[in-house]
């Protein structure tokens, strides 16, 4: 991880940021510290930041309004900050766009961790989608019926249209469009997806998928996209007539 990463806090708890300020500035992080949400917001739209960790009780703008705000704005990865066992907080955080969560109290190590992957997450796309594109004639796109997503520019569009999906949402579709036609279980997905092994009781990426399946919609006559295999995983559904080979247009030659 580079140096200097900029990361905003925002808590009414004074003394959690001096914590998290003295214990991350040594793993790299610039840590800048406001203690509600206007001032969130203010400090999002005058400065840039990689991260936001952001709790949800604060007084004023409380963090799932700020996030809602924030989420018209700008893509920027965000942490949320719930209370323990507050499901309804985390479930609601996830829909409107955070990246992942982390109940109170909490190990400052953990949070460092929970960063790590979000980051993580949030280039290593860029990264691969530049070396695809320096190995090939064109950019790689991945086409599965009216959906079509380009890595090297981040983008999707369903049926023409064009689809906004937060760094989660887009990282989710295109490991299930890579692997459309076969079951990946949750625990694959959570690895990839979000970056960590999947926790007993853990809906975090359900959540994910069921935002993902909202900003699709429907398949053409109706058919469900992403589907549901109890007990194991998910399933991104082939159009009839296509079989996994005939998914990727990675560029170069055109097809004949």
């Amino acid at each position: 991880m580079r140096e200097g990463l900029r990361l905003l806090v925002v808590d009414d708890d004074v003394e959690l940021c001096e914590l998290l300020t003295e214990y991350l500035e040594p793993h790299g992080f610039q840590v800048t510290s406001v203690h509600d949400g206007e001032a969130g917001l203010q400090a999002v739209g005058h400065k840039h930041f990689d991260l936001v960790v952001l709790d949800v009780m604060l007084p004023g703008l409380d963090g799932l309004e700020v996030l809602r705000r924030l989420r018209a704005l700008s893509p920027i990865p965000v942490v949320m900050l719930t209370a323990r066992g507050d499901d309804v907080d985390r479930i609601v955080g996830l829909e409107l766009g955070a990246d992942d969560y982390l109940p109170k109290p909490f190990n400052p190590r953990e949070l460092l961790a929970r960063l790590r992957a979000v980051l993580r997450r949030a280039r290593q796309p860029e990264s691969k989608a530049q070396e695809q594109d320096a190995a090939s004639a064109r950019p790689e796109v991945l086409r599965v019926g009216d959906v079509e997503l380009h890595p090297g520019t981040r983008t999707v569009s369903c049926g023409g249209r064009p689809v906004r999906l937060t760094t989660v949402e887009f990282n989710l579709l295109e490991v299930l469009l890579r692997g459309a036609g076969r079951v990946l279980s949750r625990e694959e997905l959570s690895l990839q997806v979000l970056g960590r092994k999947l926790q007993p009781f853990d809906r975090s990426l359900d959540v994910h998928v069921s935002n993902l399946r909202k900003k699709l919609g429907e398949g053409p006559r109706g058919v469900e996209r992403i589907k549901t295999v109890r007990g194991v995983g998910y399933l991104y559904g082939l159009p009839e007539g296509d079989g996994p080979n005939d998914l990727p247009d990675r560029g170069g030659k055109d097809a004949p």
